[in-house]
């Protein structure tokens, strides 16, 4: 039976608060007059006032509880019912317009309840308006219901006094069991969903995330909802709970419940028709359309859901879209891309600067006994057409994998490598620096199309959008001893099969093989172990191509560094460089924090500090995300410095200025080779015949695609090798 009560009419717009819940010597609009700050004052309606306003077939339980403005104007209100505290500002005689939608400033055919309204807003065919203060220059029109209850969170994840624990929301994150929930709050950075997620065996360092969420949040009932200057909410049907930023666009939604939606004028947020979001905060400059659906999750700013996406238990970073698909229990790092439909992803930490083609399914639980799986993807991962995963599964960086389905669970050490399923021979193959081999194109646009893209009003957290960064140096380390490694293994293996010998140690044996390049390499067979949960082997593919790849890249790097320090410091010598080194930087491990890339040192320092309570908030937290930024160009320099001393055996305390320039000019030629790598690759596309055939001529396929020679980005990369050059050479002659 539905448990519906009977008050009397006189209480309808009082009592928000109820008497067990309010505060000692406080009345029900205590904190009602704290949130508004509209500085308008108000007065009490006069007789002329009242005659109008009963003459326009406007009601009032009690025309003294209806407070005006000195520029209020009765004929601007028509047909309303007010209940309860009624406080509206000028009403002056203009009409609003947004998009084609006009309408008179005033009140109209409308239900209002205990609402404060600011000057000059549209209230129009509202069925039931309850507990808002809304905001200057507003149009709300044609709405069902826009209301608030006292026990409001606007999507934050606390309980109001007197709520049990149960009612607490928490986003399942990374596992769908819940051994990785977090509590969403409004202003949660990838980051912080990322660490709340992690840690999980320290029990103090969780409670104090706890505690920080707890803490930036007032547990009294009877905030009112917020609707913020200029926004403009019209045929929706069902908005509860909900606080709004100023210039917000909200149109043709179904239903939107417990949320924070931030907007603001630099960076508007807007909800289109069919959306049905609940339990959710929204960040600046989203935008969402067409049918979503969303249930617990958090959206970072300058991220969109579109095409009927569904969003569940889930944090999605900042500038990423989603379109078409189903995210459920998911952590995602800024800069992510999922289009078509039947394309989802369940149980997973993707690292950001992704793309999810159509028919992936990211993580099935069908070999487990429980849904318990994780997938963890480093940057760039990349599934292509229908690529179905099991659950556990690792990804290195900039991992891409071929259309198929992968029978077992993966673990891929190796970056920027290709995957393939090779169904004939009942094999998985890997290719590492495929790439580089045969995307330069790719992999050099998307660096810089997230740079590019990154719309964010305020860094908070420094994101990493190069392919070459600490993470994946690190990386490539540890793939050059993989692959060493494995060619060791192959020729001793090739050696047993050839007779006497067969012995020594792996790792020596394939260095040396490699840096030599020995043509017998062409005919060894060499496999990755512990790639694949399964017994059928793992075939290395181009090992001597990418080793010698993995190496220049890892000069690059260092050579690239040198260079951003010496433009940063302009009169900086190599002594100042020799200054930072001493002592020795170490190589470390780096973490991917929500995209800002954290160096082992710190996130120790950080660890220990939560528990000395040294950290106190969030915004203790978010502080230390800023300091790592500032501190990440030297960091950077001295990991790249590491990493190539480590890998070509340079002492870096008896780095002198030949051996710096010699690094600077090979720096060059490797730029070189890039530059002439994303001309072949894109070439490759009007070369094809295949690409081709669908074209009456070359002329119509240009008049299509455009002129290779037209390229911008490519054009563009041409001018950054010349300008490239002429610093080495300036930075040569300033080094001698």
């Amino acid at each position: 039976m539905n448990n519906i009560s009977k008050h009397p009419l006189s209480s309808l717009g009082y009592h928000f608060i109820p008497a067990e819940y309010l505060p000692q010597g406080k009345d029900e609009y205590h904190l009602r007059d704290i949130q508004n700050r509209s500085g308008i004052s108000y007065r009490h309606l006069n007789a002329h006032e009242i005659e109008v306003l009963v003459r326009n077939r406007n009601q009032s339980d009690d025309w003294n509880k209806i407070l005006v403005s000195d520029a209020f104007n009765p004929e601007l209100v028509k047909n309303c019912k007010f209940y309860g505290l009624i406080r509206i500002g000028k009403l002056e005689p203009w009409y609003l317009e947004f998009k084609n939608l006009r309408r008179p400033v005033g009140l109209y055919n409308s239900t209002i309840c205990s609402c404060d309204l600011g000057d000059n807003v549209v209230i129009d065919n509202v069925n039931y308006l309850s507990h808002y203060i809304v905001g200057n220059d507003v149009l709300l029109v044609n709405v069902e219901e826009l209301a608030t209850t006292n026990y409001a969170k606007f999507g934050n994840g606390i309980v109001k006094v007197g709520e049990p624990e149960e009612r607490r929301i928490w986003l399942e994150i990374c596992n769908e069991n819940g051994g990785r929930s977090v509590i969403p709050f409004n202003g949660m950075l990838p980051g912080d969903a990322y660490l709340w997620s992690r840690y999980r065996d320290d029990d103090m360092v969780q409670e104090r995330f706890k505690a920080f969420t707890e803490k930036k949040f007032d547990r009294q009932r009877g905030y009112y909802g917020k609707i913020g200057h200029r926004t403009v909410v019209k045929n929706c049907k069902t908005i509860k709970d909900v606080w709004i930023g100023s210039d917000a666009y909200l149109k043709g939604a179904n239903k939107l419940k417990n949320l924070t939606i931030n907007s603001s004028a630099d960076a508007p947020s807007q909800i289109g028709e069919g959306c049905e979001l609940v339990n959710g905060i929204i960040d600046y400059g989203c935008r969402i359309f067409y049918g979503v659906k969303a249930v617990r999750f958090v959206m970072a700013s300058h991220s969109q859901l579109k095409y009927g996406a569904r969003l569940i238990n889930s944090y999605l970073g900042n500038n990423a879209t989603i379109s078409c698909c189903e995210v459920l229990n998911s952590l995602i790092f800024p800069a992510h891309e999922q289009h078509h439909n039947n394309s989802f992803l369940c149980a997973a930490l993707v690292m950001g600067q992704s793309n999810m083609a159509a028919g992936a399914t990211i993580g099935s639980n069908h070999n487990s006994r429980s849904p318990d799986g994780e997938l963890v993807a480093g940057r760039g991962f990349w599934p292509g057409l229908c690529v179905s995963l099991k659950h556990n599964s690792q990804f290195a960086s900039f991992v891409i994998l071929s259309k198929g389905d992968y029978p077992a669970e993966l673990r891929i050490p190796l970056p920027f490598a290709l995957v393939s399923n090779d169904v004939s021979r009942d094999q998985l193959v890997v290719m590492p620096a495929y790439w580089f081999l045969y995307n330069m194109y790719a992999l050099a646009r998307n660096s810089w199309k997230y740079t590019d893209r990154d719309k964010r009003t305020e860094k908070i957290q420094h994101l990493e959008y190069d392919y070459l960064a600490p993470d994946t140096i690190g990386e490539l380390v540890e793939a050059l001893r993989i692959l060493e490694e494995s060619t060791g293994k192959a020729w001793l293996r090739a050696g047993e099969k050839l007779g006497p010998g067969g012995k020594g140690d792996p790792t020596a044996t394939g260095k040396r093989l490699l840096e030599s390049g020995s043509p017998e390499l062409k005919s060894l067979e060499i496999l990755g172990e512990g790639f694949e949960h399964s017994p059928r082997k793992t075939v290395l593919a181009k090992v001597p191509q990418a080793y010698a790849i993995f190496k220049d890249l890892i000069k690059y790097h260092a050579a690239l560094q040198l260079i951003h320090f010496f433009q940063s410091n302009t009169t900086a010598g190599l002594d100042d460089v020799k200054a930072l080194l001493s002592p020795a930087p170490r190589l470390q491990r780096w973490h991917n924090v929500g995209g800002q890339l954290i160096d082992q040192d710190s996130m120790d320092t950080f660890r220990r500090q939560m528990r000395t309570g040294e950290i106190k908030s969030w915004e203790d937290v978010h502080d230390f995300y800023r300091r790592c930024g500032e501190a990440y160009p030297q960091a950077k320099l001295l990991n790249a410095l590491a990493a190539w001393s480590e890998v070509f055996g340079v002492s870096l305390r008896d780095l002198d200025r030949s051996r710096v320039i010699s690094l600077l000019w090979e720096a060059v030629d490797t730029k070189t080779w890039m530059v002439e790598g994303i001309y072949a690759s894109r070439e490759k596309d009007y070369s094809n015949p295949f690409r081709g055939m669908v074209y009456a001529s070359d002329d119509e396929m240009e008049a299509v695609i455009g002129r290779l020679e037209d390229n911008g980005f490519i054009a563009q990369e041409r001018k950054n090798l010349e300008a490239f050059a002429l610093q080495v050479e300036g930075l040569a002659a300033r080094l001698r």
